[in-house]
C-alpha cells in the first residue's frame, strides 16, 4: 500500500498499534484518540454523541496507552484527537466542527 498520503501512513500506523481496527467495520469509522482519564476526551465524546442523536455516526474509541512510546508521544499533548479517513481534527472542537467533516463526504 503506498503511504504517501500522511492521513494513511497515520491511519497504518495505528492500526499497527490497534490491530483490531484492522477490521473492515473500522476502515471508514471515525477514531477518537484519547486515553482513561482524560476529562476533554470525555467532553469530546458527549460531542460525538450529541452529533450522533441528529446524525448517523459511527466512531471507534482508541486508546492512545495502546502505542508503542514513539507513537503514543506524539498524541500524548494533542488528545482529544478525532481521526476521519482523510481528516485530522485536534481538539478543541465542537458540533458545528463535526457537521462540517461530515460534510466534506
Amino acid at each position: 500500500m503506498n503511504y504517501s498520503d500522511p492521513m494513511l501512513a497515520l491511519r497504518a500506523a495505528i492500526i499497527k498499534a490497534t490491530p483490531k481496527l484492522s477490521k473492515a467495520e473500522h476502515q471508514q469509522q471515525w477514531w477518537l484518540l484519547g486515553t482513561s482519564g482524560c476529562h476533554l476526551c470525555d467532553e469530546a465524546e458527549n460531542i460525538l454523541m450529541s452529533l450522533q442523536a441528529v446524525q448517523p455516526l459511527n466512531y471507534q474509541n482508541v486508546d492512545i496507552a495502546d502505542f508503542d512510546e514513539t507513537l503514543m508521544l506524539s498524541f500524548a499533548t494533542s488528545i482529544p484527537v478525532l481521526l476521519t479517513v482523510n481528516k485530522r481534527l485536534d481538539w478543541p472542537f465542537s458540533v458545528l466542527d463535526l457537521q462540517q467533516l461530515l460534510s466534506d463526504y
